[in-house]
């Protein structure tokens, strides 16, 4: 009877959710989840909720709770915590959790793949995003130790110039000083400059490619993809020839190419 009536309280609460009422329909999800503790749909829908609501470790504690329960093919549990992880600037974590709802979604060729694949490269670009902060910072340190190590340099000389040289050396420290600074800055605005090479994007969604396969034709495609083309169409996007689901092979050695490129240029998801 108490699961029964859970049940008919999380359907409640997907209408509430469907209509943005976000408060209400969480507040009917716990209170199924009172009802029937067991049951690690409720914890996901909870989850989804309090993650519209801004309740990151609210959506972690549900993740948890769903995990604890059922931890095998448990995709929700691991795309909702992600989405958590990634809002509260825990990108390594979020990829990790990103990375296993992809694995299940590929596995089970869900119709979510796509937004699964949004949340991967977000949660690329933020794990990236936290390194290249440690990197300026660590640039920037290096940037104030050369120019500190310049004004001593040059106090030092000035110090031990004659009267009559003073204001020449000082000027031509100073200069050599601004110099390194505009060196710097330059090298920053080239840094920026930057491409996304051809065999990383998808040419159907035009996004970096996660999990590239390839068709018949040896043309590749994310698999998300080509996997919603080929349910409204099965046919091959560049030839239009039939082409069946079954037919397409993962690219793994292009897999590893984007994986090494994307390490290395997180900004790519954006570009």
């Amino acid at each position: 009877m108490s699961a029964a009536r859970a049940q008919q309280l999380k359907e409640e609460g997907n209408k509430f959710f469907r209509s943005n009422d976000l408060a209400q329909a969480e507040a009917l999800y716990t209170k199924a989840i009172l009802l029937d503790p067991s049951a690690p749909m409720l914890y996901t829908n909870r989850a989804m909720a309090r993650l519209k609501l801004g309740l990151l470790e609210g959506v972690l504690e549900d993740c948890k709770s769903s995990l604890a329960i059922k931890d095998k093919a448990n995709m929700k549990a691991r795309h909702y915590g992600a989405q958590a992880l990634m809002g509260l600037g825990r990108g390594k974590e979020a990829l990790e959790e990103a990375m296993k709802a992809y694995e299940i979604a590929a596995n089970e060729e869900a119709a979510s793949l796509g937004s699964v694949v949004s949340v991967v490269l977000k949660c690329k670009k933020a794990a990236w995003d936290e390194r290249e902060q440690e990197r300026l910072a660590g640039a920037e340190g290096v940037k104030g130790r050369v120019v500190e190590g310049l004004r001593r340099d040059l106090e030092r000389r000035v110090e031990e110039s004659e009267e009559a040289e003073k204001e020449r050396v000082r000027k031509e420290g100073e200069e050599m000083i601004e110099e390194v600074e505009r060196v710097w800055v330059e090298a920053g605005k080239a840094e920026k400059k930057r491409v996304v090479p051809d065999w990383a994007v998808d040419d159907i969604t035009f996004s970096f490619m996660v999990d590239p396969v390839i068709t018949k034709t040896g043309k590749s495609y994310e698999r998300a993809s080509i996997l919603e083309h080929l349910r409204r169409s099965p046919t091959d996007p560049l030839t239009r020839e039939p082409l069946r689901i079954d037919e397409l092979r993962p690219n793994l050695a292009l897999r590893e190419a984007c994986e090494e490129f994307l390490k290395e240029n997180g900004w790519a998801v954006d570009y």
